[in-house]
């Protein structure tokens, strides 16, 4: 490589480094090592400098670099992040580039400035997917499923149809003021005055427990597998001990940390899988020294359930380490799938840093104990079920959760399951990865 070191390049696959690395969709820890090929002296983070690096680093490192074509110039492109758009695979639609600073602070300090919402555009509405406890629109009483009608006396409609919708809602600064005017699905509406400040991104958006026919049931919401996933995950199972069943909700879960992935599904079977692998990476032929199986651990967990059957509930928007849940439980216990096919995506990345960036390039494809990967078309739910917004988490009238219940009632899917449209989410749109798409709709 061009000017940057090489010394860092295999010490991320050492087994005392791998609950460092990988993302199956992003991110490594802020504490780690350089993950590829070090770190770009300051005098070679010119605009040229980085592109030289960077396209050295996808000849050797990027899973797909034989799509790479010959006769790329480096200093043709403004910077990483078109010259990434111009070499990238075809068939690559997860590979993206961040600035040091998006990193730390949506993996690292799991926070960003805003009201605490995300949102989902239905034609001219705008609806709630979830809201963050504890930040400003949570305090002003906002939920999913409430639909924004009017941003400072202005009506939603009107705003979406004339393209200013992001601009009412304000510059990322704290403080930033916004008066909102929104519904509960049964029509109660509110108006209050929401301020901008550091949202905390929970990764555990709900837990709750309730009964179906005679059994104990645990939900949660796993919303991204960040550092901070440990410790939500812990409140998460802590709630939920001695459960006769368990949903997993990651129906907009864009992926994340993958030692993450591996301590909820531990968590969750315990006892069934601990000790078995979890999951094999495999890099290109240049990087075959590199492949790596890692086994079931409880990484930053404390308490199992040991159970041997998990819901988990999906939609297009799940990835990356949403669906590595799935495939590396799936030889050991029962999984029954619930709602749309998933992203699309055995593959991951290893986290680069260089210069002021970060770069999250597909390394490697993932593939579970018994050898099963490549499910670039999404894996398919056991149960079709629409998300439809109709009501806060954990509340009954969920289509993905009712049909969960359902299953448990009665071993099969419903009626209304079998009616239902498979639809697959468009995530060619952009090119961007899920996870991104998933914090571009967050205010």
């Amino acid at each position: 490589m061009n000017g940057i070191t090489t010394t860092a390049a295999k010490f991320i696959l050492s087994a005392s480094a791998l609950t460092l690395l990988v993302a199956c969709g992003g991110g490594g820890d802020g504490s780690s090592s350089p993950t590829g090929g070090g770190s770009a002296n300051a005098d070679n983070c010119s605009v040229v400098g980085q592109n030289e690096y960077f396209l050295d680093y996808m000849r050797d490192d990027y899973f797909w670099y034989n799509d790479i074509p010959n006769n790329i110039d480096p200093s043709d492109y403004n910077s990483v992040f078109e010259l990434l758009d111009a070499i990238r695979s075809p068939i690559d639609r997860f590979s993206y580039v961040l600035t040091e600073a998006e990193y730390q602070s949506r993996f690292v300090d799991a926070e960003y400035i805003g009201f605490g919402f995300a949102t989902r555009t239905l034609g001219n509405r705008l609806l709630l997917n979830y809201v963050y406890p504890d930040s400003p629109a949570a305090q002003a009483g906002m939920q999913r499923a409430d639909e924004i009608t009017a941003i400072d006396g202005t009506s939603v409609a009107t705003l979406i149809a004339n393209g200013s919708l992001n601009q009412a809602l304000g510059a990322k600064n704290v403080g930033v003021t916004v008066e909102f005017t929104w519904q509960r699905p049964d029509g109660t509406e509110f108006t209050e005055l929401v301020s901008k400040t550091e949202v905390e991104t929970n990764t555990v958006l709900a837990i709750e427990r309730f009964t179906v026919g005679e059994r104990d049931v645990g939900y949660y919401v796993l919303n991204s597998f960040i550092d901070r996933t440990g410790a939500d995950l812990n409140n998460a199972y802590d709630a939920l001990m001695g459960v006769d069943e368990l949903v997993i909700d990651v129906r907009y879960n864009g992926g994340g940390l993958i030692r993450y992935a591996n301590q909820a599904s531990s968590q969750a079977a315990g006892n069934n899988v601990l000790g078995f692998d979890f999951v094999t990476l495999l890099f290109n032929d240049k990087n075959t020294t590199n492949n790596y199986t890692s086994q079931f651990e409880l990484i930053d967990g404390v308490r199992q359930l040991d159970l041997d059957r998990v819901f988990v509930l999906t939609t297009g928007a799940s990835c990356s380490s949403s669906e590595l849940l799935i495939n590396s439980l799936k030889p050991f216990i029962e999984v029954v799938v619930i709602g749309q096919p998933t992203c699309g995506k055995p593959v991951g990345q290893s986290p680069q840093p260089f210069c002021d960036k970060r770069s999250f390039v597909i390394n490697f494809e993932t593939v579970n104990a018994e050898g099963e990967g490549r499910y670039f078309d999404g894996i398919a739910p056991t149960c079709q079920a629409n998300d439809n917004l109709v009501a806060d988490w954990g509340q009954n009238g969920d289509p993905l959760l009712d049909e969960a219940r359902f299953y448990m009632l009665n071993s099969s899917c419903s009626a209304v399951s079998a009616a239902s449209s498979v639809v697959k989410e468009n995530t060619e749109q952009g090119r961007r990865h899920p996870l991104l798409e998933q914090w571009a709709n967050e205010f």
